[in-house]
């Protein structure tokens, strides 16, 4: 049985009960999102206007309403951080994702063999204490700045920025 959630830096909030459900009944979290569609490479400038051929531009609300200015904030000081460690963005997200306890795996969404292959070697990394500690700063456990859980119009709550 695996359950399916978006997880990013940004939007960190399954961490509160889908987490600790996943460790004790075991279930596989199969997590979406790593890049929080760009925010955390650093591709986004604004929250109200979009890279062309971006997600956000090429469908629409259902991806446009999770670019938030806090997100995109967050995502530079990140962008900042992986480059301080020596690391593209990229592989920084997916690492970080990775290495999350209760997390089975993230999906990834190359969309060209370049980016897959940039993103190959993170299986063969592993996230340090300092660098964990040094991105729970930017968002804490728990906690999100940008929506990604919350993708139904029923449910969606309001993120400040």
């Amino acid at each position: 049985m695996t359950e399916q959630p978006p997880y990013n830096l940004l939007d960190r909030r399954i961490e509160n009960e889908l987490v600790p459900m996943a460790q004790r009944w075991g279930p596989g979290l199969i997590t979406w999102a790593p890049m929080a569609l760009g925010m955390l490479a650093g591709r986004y400038s604004s929250n109200t206007e979009y890279p062309e051929g971006s997600r956000a531009d090429l469908r629409g609300s259902f991806y446009a309403d999770r670019i938030t200015a806090r997100g995109i904030e967050m995502g530079r000081a990140f962008a900042d951080l992986a480059s301080e460690a020596g690391l593209p963005s990229a592989q920084l997200d997916v690492l970080w994702c990775k290495d999350q306890p209760g997390v089975t795996s993230p999906l990834i969404g190359p969309r060209t063999m370049e980016h897959l292959e940039s993103l190959l070697p993170v299986m063969d990394m592993e996230l340090s204490d300092d660098l964990r500690a040094a991105c729970d700063a930017l968002v804490p456990p728990g906690n999100a700045v940008a929506d990604f859980h919350n993708t139904s119009g029923w449910m969606k709550t309001t993120m400040a920025g």
